[in-house]
Parts: structure tokens; C-alpha cells; sequence
């Protein structure tokens, strides 16, 4: 029986960089995989999935699963997938259920104000299996909370949604998230 799995992380947990090396252990069993990800998110280019780590894989979009031959696949793949909406990912459930195909969904938990991300809430709703993919904050424990950072502070108002990188976001813990406290980060200029 296919599942549906939520891989979730802070920034900077290695959630790309395992979804990519996911690909690889199917391809390497002689199985195929479709890499997806949302056509909103074009940091690394229109097709393109690429970690922090240096990893890259061709992809296509979300917004083109539903007209591809998704049946002569092995595995569903999708990288950030907080950006998805509720359809997108009920489609991916449709993919699971009545496909009998295992998805993989990989993506942030909240933003940076603690709030559920559109696709993040669905999945950790309708997943299977849900499963975090750990890092640290600057002082070691566990980070959960994704900071916007500018001029060297925390800010906690804007936009949900605005792509950035290791230059405007950081991964804190609860405490040092609700504190504004960037620690070592601070002298990193960002």
C-alpha cells in the first residue's frame, strides 16, 4: 500500500539534499521517480531542485502533475511543498489512493511568524507519515522555528511567503525565536 509522507524541517535541515538523495536510492533500484516542486519557487531555476549542499535534479511543476502520465512512475517526489495549496495536495493524496503510488512531500512546518504554510497544514493533516528531518539552533538544541531575519535582526511581520536563502532566514529554537536572539548569526551580516 502506497503512503503519503511529510518529511518536515526547519531551514537548513538537509530536507532538498534528502529528497534528492531519495531520487537517487529509486534510481539506483532501476526505479522511476518524478522530482516536483511548485512553480512559484524559482530560486535555482524554472526546472530545477537544488539543495544547499550542491545537489541538483531536473523537475517540473506541481501545476503540470495532473497532465502527466503519473501511473508509469514508481514515486512522487515533491520539494517545498508548504507552498502547495489544499487541491495540490489532495491531488497528491488521489496519487496515493486510488494510484497506488508512494509521494513524498518535503517542506517547512510554519513560516516565519509560526504559522502554518497552506500546503504544510493539508499535509499534516491528510499525511500518512509524518516526519521531521532535524537541525540546530546556534546554542545546539533543536531548532523548529524558521527566523526572517534584516539588518541583523529578527522580524516577525511581512509577507508569508518570500523566497529566500541563507541570507533571510535562520533556524532558532522556540526560545531564541520568540527572544528575536540570532547568537552566532549575528555576525554573519545578514
Amino acid at each position: 500500500m502506497a503512503k503519503l509522507y511529510f518529511r518536515y524541517g526547519a531551514m537548513g535541515s538537509s530536507k532538498t539534499a534528502n529528497a534528492i538523495m531519495v531520487q537517487y536510492n529509486y534510481h539506483e533500484r532501476g526505479q522511476k521517480v518524478l522530482m516536483v516542486k511548485p512553480q512559484m519557487e524559482n530560486r535555482d531555476g524554472a526546472r530545477t531542485v537544488l539543495s544547499r549542499s550542491g545537489l541538483s535534479t531536473e523537475c517540473v511543476f506541481m501545476e503540470e502533475l495532473p497532465g502527466l502520465p503519473i501511473e508509469e512512475y514508481d514515486c512522487v517526489i515533491v520539494d517545498e511543498a508548504q507552498f502547495l495549496t489544499k487541491d495540490q495536495v489532495a491531488f497528491l493524496v488521489h496519487i496515493v489512493d486510488d494510484l497506488n503510488i508512494p509521494v513524498i512531500a518535503y517542506g517547512l512546518r510554519a513560516d516565519f511568524q509560526g504559522n502554518f504554510f497552506e500546503g504544510s497544514m493539508w499535509l499534516m493533516a491528510w499525511a500518512d507519515t509524518i516526519e521531521e528531518i532535524k537541525t540546530i539552533c546556534w546554542c545546539g538544541k533543536k531548532a523548529i522555528c524558521n527566523a526572517r531575519v534584516f539588518n541583523g535582526k529578527v522580524v516577525k511581520e511581512g509577507d508569508q511567503i518570500l523566497l529566500g536563502g541563507n541570507g533571510q532566514y535562520v533556524s532558532l529554537c522556540r526560545k531564541h525565536w520568540a527572544r528575536g536572539e540570532l547568537g552566532d548569526f549575528k555576525d554573519l551580516h545578514l
